[in-house]
């Protein structure tokens, strides 16, 4: 019986071709990002068990991978899964993503930091994932962060060069929705429902693009059958708001569509972002005010953010204020936003530019040729600064050839008996025999 050759399920293999495109794609996030006054860090894959089940992780800690302590007998993991707790078996986890890694690297080295801390952080994730079309269990976020920093001025920077970078990877049509934790809040009160129901209310709002609005009403309904009727007839207003230009995300458009007086100091914040950033985004990308995003993650504070774009049926970015969540390791609140591309989306809607790089060439050569004579060449052509490949002659040359220029090779040349000098090759375009 043939042995099973496959990735384990929900990770995968590159090719050089869908690696080239993702090295492509994330030279230009970090060249961006890097422009924009950020730099790059990088901490461990693992983590301490306890810090990733602390809270912070929302569902997505009951997604991660844990990490057996060492010396674990069969016979102690038996005794443990059956009657002791996951912490009996496991002291280490894969991180399942970035944020909670960078609050921990920030507690740590808060002192060798500057008051504002602008990170970068581009790296794979785990979770344990039902895998399928555009996600995985082992994947790559791209995330900016912003520590130290109170005002909406850490928002206003990270959507800014988080849409430039989506421009320079070549995205067109990408809308940035913007809404405030303190305005879903905001409407709950004002709707009726008692808070201790809110978090309960926002897993339902959440579901809106899945189950539409009928469907989480009908849910909200289970909490607060008053509660449910009063958003309802918000959402109705709210609805084809949406569904025509949007809404502006100006202080007029914010508070025309919520109900008189709901969470004032989330519509001044995004009023203050909106103004900042009247003709900061490239051409585009749009921004516009949705009072009905969640996001899901339960450590957020205050502003939220997501990018939707016409080509993917999920989002292919989003973050928000957690200010309280660098408090947790350091016992001082610390104000805190972050910004992440879903790489692996995005990755899968660009292309790569032609002749990305240096140029590349494939020398040709005979099955007698001497290999010190390709040595040489090899060696002068990479010393003018192109990318090159050694390729044995074929009989069908043009398979071979056909190859090449898809994998990326721009010329190539045949190699005689005894030729070593860089001036005696003949380069040739691929493509024109």
């Amino acid at each position: 019986m043939a042995t099973q050759v496959n990735p384990p399920r929900g990770m995968r293999d590159f090719l050089p071709a869908d690696k080239a495109r993702r090295e492509h794609a994330l030279g230009v996030i970090r060249g961006v990002y890097r422009a924009h006054g950020f730099d790059e860090i990088e901490t461990p894959v693992v983590e301490d068990w306890a810090r990733l089940h602390a809270g912070l992780g929302g569902d997505n800690e009951k997604l991660s991978f844990s990490i057996l302590k060492r010396g674990i007998t069969p016979d102690a993991l038996a005794a443990a899964a059956s009657t002791g707790t996951p912490d009996d078996l496991a002291d280490l986890g894969l991180r399942f993503d970035l944020t909670v890694p960078l609050t921990r690297f920030y507690a740590s080295h808060r002192a060798e930091l500057p008051p504002v801390f602008r990170a970068i952080q581009i790296a794979p994730v785990w979770r344990a994932e039902r895998p399928q079309k555009g996600r995985y269990r082992q994947f790559v976020q791209a995330d900016i962060d912003i520590i130290g920093e109170r005002s909406m001025l850490a928002e206003v920077e990270l959507i800014t060069a988080t849409s430039q970078a989506l421009s320079a990877l070549g995205l067109e049509g990408c809308v940035i929705r913007v809404n405030d934790r303190r305005i879903l809040f905001g409407l709950l009160d004002h709707c009726g429902f008692a808070a201790s129901l809110h978090d309960r209310a926002l897993i339902s709002i959440d579901k809106l693009d899945k189950i539409g609005t009928s469907g989480v009403i009908d849910e909200l309904t289970e909490l607060d059958a008053t509660g449910a009727a009063a958003l309802g007839t918000v959402l109705s207003r709210v609805e084809p708001l949406l569904a025509g230009d949007g809404i502006a995300l100006t202080r007029e458009s914010i508070s025309s569509a919520l109900p008189e007086g709901a969470a004032q100091a989330g519509v001044d914040n995004l009023a203050v972002i909106g103004d900042a950033l009247v003709g900061a985004l490239p051409v585009g990308v749009e921004i516009r005010f949705d009072p009905t995003l969640v996001r899901g993650m339960g450590y957020y504070t205050g502003t939220i953010f997501e990018v939707a774009h016409p080509g993917s049926g999920s989002s292919v970015g989003g973050g928000g204020r957690y200010d309280g969540m660098v408090g947790r390791f350091l016992g001082q609140d610390v104000p805190a936003v972050g910004f992440s591309i879903g790489f692996e989306r995005v990755v899968d809607l660009i292309e790569l530019p032609e002749h990305e790089g240096p140029e590349s060439v494939a020398l040709v050569f005979d099955a007698d040729a001497n290999p010190a004579d390709l040595s040489a060449l090899k060696r002068q052509l990479i010393g003018e600064g192109h990318r090159v490949r050694l390729e044995r002659r074929q009989k069908n040359m043009k398979a071979l050839l056909d190859r090449l220029s898809g994998e990326g090779f721009t010329r190539f040349a045949n190699v005689r008996a005894g030729e070593r000098e860089r001036d005696s090759l003949e380069l040739r375009e691929l493509g024109r025999g």
